[in-house]
């Protein structure tokens, strides 16, 4: 994707980007392959970075509040955080990862309103805080839920990023038992592919109770269900 269909893309989900917040995308997509080719940091080739790393991770965006405090759950190397937070300048993001060779490269090359953590998610402790949680299907659906409900503040909502296949599980998962409300879901096709997001949307109500998250391994050996 050349930078004209990269603009093209960001102006049709509203974003109109300025010639610094250009810049910065040229120079993050230069350092990220640059580091890959000894650092293992992405399977996307380097000719589809634009739409599979930068447009991917901004399709959503005109889901997120203005001056929202989000959190990006297995961010890896800065997706959908970086992106979100080079061209949302009004966001707080905050990146979590328990990679430290993911997160090394992000930490030079973060951003004024991007902060990096390194923990799992699952141990990290932070509850009742963000206004966005989201995350690029970091695990499966009802595991990243039980990781995101805990961070979200009330009021807040939580975002995974999907795939249609998994409509059915996100309206009949027990959102109750995280404090969480279903509010629909929206699919959007990545531009020039046959690529589908599905972006689950459910609201933070009540405060997620102490004993989520689980540890790591009770929550793969028995995933919530109704």
């Amino acid at each position: 994707m050349q930078r004209e269909s990269f603009l093209m893309a960001t102006e049709a989900i509203g974003l109109k980007l300025n010639s610094e917040q250009l810049a910065r995308f040229e120079r993050f997509e230069e350092a990220l392959y640059q580091a890959n080719a000894v650092m293992n940091l992405t399977r996307v080739p380097r000719e589809d970075c634009w739409l599979r790393h930068f447009v991917d991770s901004l399709l959503f965006q005109d889901l997120i509040p203005q001056n929202a405090e989000l959190l990006d759950i297995g961010a890896g190397p800065g997706f959908p955080s970086w992106p979100l937070a080079c061209a949302r300048p009004d966001l707080e993001v905050t990146a979590l990862d328990s990679s430290g060779k993911m997160l090394g490269f992000l930490r030079k090359h973060t951003l004024p309103n991007l902060k990096v953590v390194q923990a799992r998610a699952e141990d990290w402790g932070i509850r009742e805080q963000f206004d966005v949680v989201t995350g690029r299907a970091v695990a499966p659906l009802s595991a990243q839920l039980e990781l995101s409900a805990p961070p979200a503040r009330i009021g807040g909502i939580l975002i995974p990023m999907r795939t249609p296949t998994e409509d059915v599980e996100a309206r009949s998962f027990p959102a109750g038992k995280l404090g969480l409300t279903y509010q629909g879901a929206i699919a959007r096709e990545l531009p020039g592919t046959d690529i589908v997001r599905l972006y689950v949307i459910y609201e933070k109500v009540e405060k997620t109770s102490k004993k989520y998250p689980r540890n790591w391994s009770e929550i793969k050996r028995q995933p919530l269900t109704a």
